[in-house]
């Protein structure tokens, strides 16, 4: 197999923009737990906004994995659902894994909007 038959090797940045994928991705997961435990009325409302979070984190990372020439449409669209899902967080203050699950999805919502400006 000569070199432009194989994949080309993930960028630094790509790496990076995984890596906070998978991190919110186990954020968002977490904090759903936490939010089952607690219950009540706002616990649910966020919880949409983290399922969405983690199933399109999850998502962005498998595709830039694979290279696939659709992914930095989907890091600007998972960049979205991280702001949401942050801002969601953001509406329990006093709950410290609220408030890590929010830095978690700023930080891949930041790192998702680079590479949808980057060439794959």
């Amino acid at each position: 197999m000569t070199q432009s038959q194989m994949m080309p090797a993930l960028t630094q940045q790509m790496q990076e923009c995984i890596e906070a994928c998978m991190n919110c991705h186990s954020m968002c997961e977490e904090t759903m737990s936490s939010c089952m435990q607690k219950g009540g009325q706002q616990q649910m409302q966020v919880m949409r906004a983290l399922m969405d979070c983690s199933e399109t984190t999850r998502m962005c990372a498998d595709m830039m994995m694979r290279r696939s020439p659709m992914s930095p449409d989907m890091c600007m669209l998972c960049a979205k659902v991280c702001d949401m899902c942050a801002e969601a967080c953001m509406s329990m203050p006093d709950d410290q894994q609220m408030m890590r699950c929010a830095e978690a999805c700023r930080r891949c919502a930041d790192t998702c909007r680079a590479m949808a400006g980057a060439k794959m």
